[in-house]
Formats: structure tokens, C-alpha cells, sequence
């Protein structure tokens, strides 16, 4: 299986490039700067060199030649301001819709956030307000295509350090935390989950195995 990976170097793009790797599937992760290239490389993935903020829809269909499956894990990241949260996060997103749809392409997974709406207040932090409606957005315009097999993910915050292997997803989970190699992992397995296509489904850390609330999701238990 054949995964391209928009936002192939970071941190949640490496580790699940690895994971595909070493189950035999061919990932590859689509980056912005040559340098990142040796990463990916170690990861067991192909990396391919593309800007999405400057890249047509035509172009970046041209990379997706081939691929069974296609991941949308970039994003602006912290520190970024309000306009990148929207050319990246929303945009970059759409961008790689379009592209799977030219290409054939009909698996599409996104990496959303939990909250995420095209509607959101939040006057606290007006970037972090842009941020959860660009994501917002992002998801509306993917689950309007009926030519991709979607699924839409919203971990919870974000954490660092290794996986625990125990998750919950479901439509709605409630707030909580949800390390970054937990949701490499809850993806490798939707990857090969027909079962959750249309469906929009929250992550945090929980108490079932990642297999098995993938195939609970999935309507299999």
C-alpha cells in the first residue's frame, strides 16, 4: 500500500511513516525543505519535495500517482501566525483533496483537532481561534467529497513522549490528552480500515487497545 503523508516531517508524519514501513507498505512524505529529506529517508519513507502553500492542485496530483491512500498531517505549528493557519491548515488541506480526486486517489485521512469549527470563538486567543476554524473548515471541505473515502480524526492536546498503546475513539470522547506516537498509531490502523470512511471521530488516551477501538469504530465489535 502505497500512503502519501502531506507534512512528512513532523513528528506525527515520522513516526507513522515508520510504522508503514515496517509493516511492509510503501509511505512517503511530501516536505518543503531538501534538508528534511535524510529524516524521511530513515523513516523508510520517500520524500517528495513540495511547497504546498505555492503548488496547484495539478502539480501536487502528480505525486499522488500510484498512491492507494493519501494523509493530511501538516499544519503551520505553534508560533505561526493567523494567515498561515489558514494557507497551511485549511488550504494545504483542501489543496490535497483536490489533488486525490485528480489523481484517483480515494482514501484521505485528515489530522483535524479536537474543537475544531468552522464557527469557533475564542476570544482569549484570536490565532488560536483562526487555527480552530481553519481546521474546522478543513474537515467541512473534505466531507463534502463524495469521491473520497474519508475520515476525519481530532486527537485531543497533544502530547510528547513515547505511546501508551491505549486509546478511545469514538465520535465524542470528551476532553483529554493523547500522546503524538498514539496518533501515528490510531492512523496506521485506519489506513487499513475501510470500515471508518465517513467518519469523524475523536482520539484522547483511554484504557482500549489501538486495534481494537479501530475495529470498534469500525462497527466490527
Amino acid at each position: 500500500m502505497r500512503t502519501v503523508i502531506a507534512g512528512g516531517h513532523g513528528q506525527i508524519a515520522l513516526r507513522l511513516e515508520r510504522l508503514l514501513a515496517e509493516r511492509g507498505d510503501r509511505p512517503a512524505g511530501i516536505i518543503r525543505r531538501a534538508e528534511q529529506a535524510a529524516d524521511l529517508v530513515d523513516a523508510g519513507a520517500e520524500p517528495l519535495l513540495l511547497d504546498l502553500e505555492a503548488a496547484g492542485a495539478a502539480e501536487l496530483a502528480r505525486l499522488l500517482t500510484g498512491a492507494d491512500a493519501v494523509v493530511f498531517a501538516a499544519g503551520a505549528g505553534p508560533g505561526s501566525s493567523a494567515a498561515r493557519k489558514n494557507t497551511v491548515d485549511r488550504d494545504g488541506a483542501v489543496l490535497l483533496a483536490d489533488a486525490a480526486e485528480l489523481a484517483g486517489v480515494r482514501r484521505y485521512l485528515i489530522v483535524s483537532s479536537m474543537g475544531a469549527d468552522a464557527g469557533a470563538v475564542y476570544p482569549a486567543d484570536p490565532v488560536f481561534e483562526t487555527y480552530l476554524r481553519a481546521k474546522g473548515a478543513a474537515d467541512d471541505a473534505v466531507r463534502a467529497r463524495t469521491a473520497l473515502d474519508w475520515t476525519v480524526l481530532r486527537p485531543g492536546a497533544l502530547t510528547d513522549g513515547p505511546g501508551t498503546g491505549l486509546v478511545r475513539l469514538a465520535a465524542s470522547v470528551g476532553r483529554g490528552r493523547i500522546p503524538r506516537a498514539d496518533v501515528a498509531d490510531v492512523l496506521a490502523a485506519l489506513l487499513h480500515e475501510p470500515g471508518t470512511a465517513g467518519q469523524t471521530l475523536e482520539l484522547v488516551s483511554g484504557d482500549a487497545a489501538v486495534a481494537e477501538a479501530v475495529a470498534a469504530a469500525a462497527g466490527h465489535v
